[in-house]
């Protein structure tokens, strides 16, 4: 779908003529449409490709952003050698101050351009307004907002991601999975992507068979209705301990007949299982039920939902017997003890099992059969896994066997890997699931705000509120860090106010919405063209224009890396920088036209902020 938000170059009639800029030539990297900066970009490429009979793009991808109070900047040595003062001369002598660029500086070895600021504002708050505008209009589509880019239409993208096992809690390698990949979706949903959200959960294997034995043994009805995940787990516990028990007898001779013993009976149960014995897997699918029932409650509080729920026990039995057949003509497999292998020691991927020597299947088995049948339903263009990096090899094993195996999907794969998250404890320090660490940083969260009670009580839903800002102090400091580094989680560090994290993320979006209820009788523009933007001419103003203008790029690159850090640290510098305003900047006290102008200001950049935190997968509150 084609942007509705006017361009902003010369042709549209609706610019001022002090603020318009040159029409460009079509540039494929460029974006000026959507991206203020580009236009600004092309502004400054248009004069150095003129003065050096250079072309265009070339010039635009080496214009970048500068250092420290230079707003654009182009290193001379990367498009000329020798005498590079006379190349930089050709430049500043031919330069006339525009709409553009107010000054060209040569300080060797760069050009330094700086733009010109009242211009640079317009285009800036006229895109993000009339962005906002559209994005009201249309509420279906997702890439009207400000900073994001239909640039794929038609493509469709599976991710799968979080892929709890059932029966067990959620441990930190799965938390990592799921705002990572919740991330993901929703950037390549803000590139044009359409999305299909999926959890494929760790439903099938031997475990199920062990724990199906365990809770004939241990099992408590109701229990299992008050907390299915829990009992279900501490039924887990207790049946493989009585199983690691017995393996120690049975190889001390005390036990002799093996068909009897826990490991063989839970080996039989599966297979039971997936030969489709009714009384089997009558008790296995209560299990996954009662389990997706209660990991959905957790999703919620994250913010985060999934299109489908599927798993290893939903691949077509098929499916599976077609990509042994396969790797067996193809002539990929060899045997061992057997099981049946595909050797991929000559693509230094070693040997990967794909049926187990009892005939059952096995995780890759089970991988090679999904992508044949999410293939048959959802013919994507692209299919992403965010697993951790420990599984590294079994994806590349994964893709090169599909590869091998002829089919036509195998070069549409990507495998989005993290590092391991440590010491995920309470304030007590005693190891907890994700429900617990939830639960802790609502009530920290909430005792926070119970501390200042005439705020408190302006609070809407103060219950809500908490858990929200809760679930933004753990996903933050998920995020903050580049996601294949590991970190250290710490809750008491993750639910300050003081410093970079999730809570100071939400206080600055709490506290631009207050803006305009301490100041209801300052009606708000409609358009940046109902504004003196003279006013806004302000060194930290101009700080925070810049930021808002970088927005954009931080979007495309956290989609092009798949790295959310980038957006996390594009919130905190945003934050810094509003934080830094508030008392040279002042809505309370100026004049009426300084009045409208500055809120028109921090209401922009509250829809930024919003849009960035949506991204993040975090929900904007507006009281705290």
């Amino acid at each position: 779908m084609a942007s509705t938000v006017p361009p902003i170059a010369s042709g549209s009639s609706e610019i001022p003529a002090r603020y318009a800029l040159p029409e460009f030539p079509a540039v494929a990297s460029a974006n000026p449409d959507r991206e203020p900066m580009d236009a600004f970009r092309l502004a400054v490429a248009k004069l150095i490709s003129d003065a050096w009979q250079e072309p265009l793009e070339k010039i635009f991808n080496g214009v970048d952003t500068g250092k420290k109070g230079v707003d654009l900047a182009l290193a001379v040595v990367r498009f000329k050698k020798g005498d590079l003062e006379s190349y930089a001369r050709q430049v500043t002598d031919s330069f006339q101050p525009n709409a553009a660029i107010s000054a060209v500086v040569w300080q060797k070895p760069f050009l330094n351009f700086t733009l010109n600021k009242e211009s640079f504002a317009y285009h800036v708050l006229r895109q993000i307004s009339s962005s906002a505008l559209a994005a009201r209009q249309n509420p279906s589509s997702f890439t009207e907002a400000y900073g994001t880019a239909n640039l794929y239409p038609g493509k469709h993208m599976l991710v799968d991601f979080s892929s709890p096992n059932i029966a067990k809690p959620f441990h930190a390698g799965h938390l990592r999975s799921t705002i990572i990949g919740a991330v993901i979706a929703n950037l390549h949903e803000a590139m044009g992507w359409k999305v299909t959200r999926l959890n494929y959960l760790g439903d099938w294997g031997t475990q199920y068979g062990l724990l199906s034995l365990g809770f004939d043994q241990f099992g408590d009805e109701e229990k299992l209705k008050e907390n299915p995940i829990m009992h279900l787990f501490n039924v887990y516990v207790k049946i493989n301990q009585a199983n690691t028990e017995e393996k120690a007898k049975f190889n001390a001779g005390e036990i002799t007949d093996e068909a009897s013993t826990i490991h063989a009976r839970a080996k039989q149960v599966f297979k039971d299982m997936e030969d489709g014995e009714p009384k089997a897997l009558a008790q296995w699918s209560r299990f996954r039920d009662l389990s997706i029932k209660k990991l959905e409650e957790v999703y919620r509080k994250l913010n985060i939902h999934f299109d489908v729920y599927w798993g290893e026990s939903q691949v077509n039995k098929e499916s599976m017997e077609r990509a042994v057949r396969i790797c067996k003509e193809k002539g990929l497999t060899c045997t061992d003890r057997g099981a049946l292998l595909v050797d991929l020691t000559e693509y230094k991927l070693e040997r990967a099992i794909i049926t187990k020597g009892d005939g059952t299947s096995i995780y890759l088995t089970r991988d090679l059969g999904g992508a044949f049948d999410k293939w048959n339903k959802y013919k994507f263009d692209k299919h992403i896994y965010v697993v951790q990096a420990a599984q590294s090899l079994h994806f590349k094993q994964l893709y090169k066997t599909l590869e091998l195996m002829g089919e036509e999907y195998a070069g549409r794969f990507e495998h989005i890997s993290f590092g391991l998250v440590n010491g995920m404890s309470t304030r007590r320090g005693t190891v907890k699931f994700l429900d617990d660490i939830l639960d802790e940083a609502t009530d920290v969260m909430h005792e926070q705000m119970r501390s200042n009670e005439v705020k408190y009580a302006q609070v809407e839903n103060p219950e809500l509120t908490s858990e929200i800002i809760g679930s933004t102090a753990v996903k933050i400091q998920d995020m903050s860090g580049k996601r294949i580094n590991d970190y250290n989680f710490d809750i008491r560090r993750c639910t300050s106010f003081e410093g970079d994290f999730g809570p100071f993320i939400q206080y600055s979006h709490v506290r631009l919405s207050s803006i305009e209820r301490k100041n209801p009788n300052v009606p708000i523009a409609a358009s940046v063209d109902e504004i003196d933007l003279s006013i806004l001419n302000d060194p930290k103003v101009n700080d925070i224009m810049y930021h808002l203008a970088l927005y954009p790029t931080a979007v495309r690159n956290a989609y092009t890396y798949s790295e959310p850090s980038t957006l996390v640290n594009w919130c905190f510098r945003i934050s810094h920088l509003v934080g830094s305003a508030w008392e040279s900047v002042k809505v309370s006290g100026a004049s009426e036209e300084e009045q409208r102008a500055r809120l028109f200001f921090y209401v922009q950049i509250r829809e930024v902020l919003a849009s960035a935190m949506k991204l993040l997968s975090l929900t904007p509150i507006e009281r705290m």
